[in-house]
């Protein structure tokens, strides 16, 4: 018989997790297969709590995008504007049109939602 209890804090996560892994590969239909998964579901809302992940500001979006695609500002132009609008709205002084917005998703495939985020103060 497996003791599935709670996830309340810290002990109760490692407790979990260390029954996951014993209960891992467990024959699917089993009632082991089934612990597992009411485990996996426990740990992932304890995770989800635990350590949200946050979305990014828009422009460190755009920035971390660019680094990936080793993109240039030059690269940019296309997609942003000239030289001088794009060094505005990477520094934050400029909102994103939404024609940027719609170039950046449709481009750069950067998520709609994370672009029409408003600027953060510290951004601007």
């Amino acid at each position: 018989m497996i003791d599935i209890k709670p996830i309340r804090k810290a002990a109760d996560y490692e407790r979990a997790l260390k029954q996951m892994k014993k209960l891992w590969g467990a024959k699917p239909g089993s009632a082991e297969a089934d612990a597992l998964d009411v485990l996996a579901t426990l740990i992932d809302q304890f995770e989800s709590k635990q350590f949200p992940i946050v979305a990014p500001e828009p422009i460190e979006a755009i920035k971390f995008r660019m680094e990936q695609l080793a993109l240039t500002r030059k690269d940019m132009e296309g997609i942003i504007g000239n030289r001088g609008r794009i060094t505005e709205v990477l520094s934050g002084k400029r909102e994103l049109t939404l024609a940027m917005i719609r170039r950046l998703h449709s481009e750069l495939k950067i998520p709609a939602e994370v672009l029409i985020a408003p600027l953060s103060k510290s951004a601007a």
